[in-house]
């Protein structure tokens, strides 16, 4: 059996993408395994819940929802956009749970101290995670259209000028809301470089 170009560019990037998705895994099993030899099985796994939720919740892009979106988009065919609403009912789960049964867990590092912060206070912090749902949800949009371009029979739908201008538009506004986030940091003095 020989495969063509097609096939074997579509197995080396499902083979790329399960590589990535293991080395994301990867890293953050250890960050559960250091957190819970630190603290407890208990506490440093809602940490490493609550870190996680953090950058679904106040980042404007999908990263951390992005561990799982692909990998599902490409295995399943489930449009990232679903996914992504599915991993932010987890994210805002965690924190409730967190938040109503063990808020002493967001003490234990910086980062879900300032978490804690952001979302027990809503004005005008609630801002941020509005500006970053907003982004990302942009964002895996985009790439759910993206995706369909590359799939052979939505070509010719997407050559069209109407989705050059879509694109041009989301792009733009996508831009829009990263520099909005980053003044409204820059304006509570929020600084994520740890300087």
């Amino acid at each position: 059996m020989t495969l063509n170009f097609k096939q074997l560019h579509k197995i080396e990037t499902h083979r790329e993408v399960v590589v990535k998705f293991l080395l994301l895994l990867g890293v953050l099993i250890l960050y559960f395994g250091y957190l819970s030899y630190e603290y407890g099985l208990l506490t440093g796994g809602i940490v490493a819940a609550l870190t996680w939720s953090f950058f679904v919740l106040c980042t404007p892009v999908a990263d951390a929802g992005f561990l799982l979106d692909f990998p599902i988009r490409l295995t399943l065919g489930i449009r990232m956009l679903y996914s992504e609403i599915l991993v932010w009912g987890v994210a805002i789960f965690i924190n409730l749970y967190a938040l109503s049964y063990n808020s002493s867990a967001y003490d234990k590092t910086a980062l879900t101290a300032m978490f804690r912060e952001i979302i027990t206070t809503p004005y005008p912090c609630w801002s941020i995670i509005f500006l970053s749902g907003t982004g990302t949800f942009l964002s895996i949009y985009f790439g759910d259209e993206m995706l369909d371009v590359f799939r052979h029979k939505d070509r010719v739908k997407y050559h069209q000028h109407a989705f050059k201008l879509k694109v041009i538009g989301i792009l733009s506004l996508f831009i829009l809301i990263f520099f909005a986030y980053y003044f409204l940091l820059n304006s509570m003095h929020i600084n994520l470089n740890g300087k």
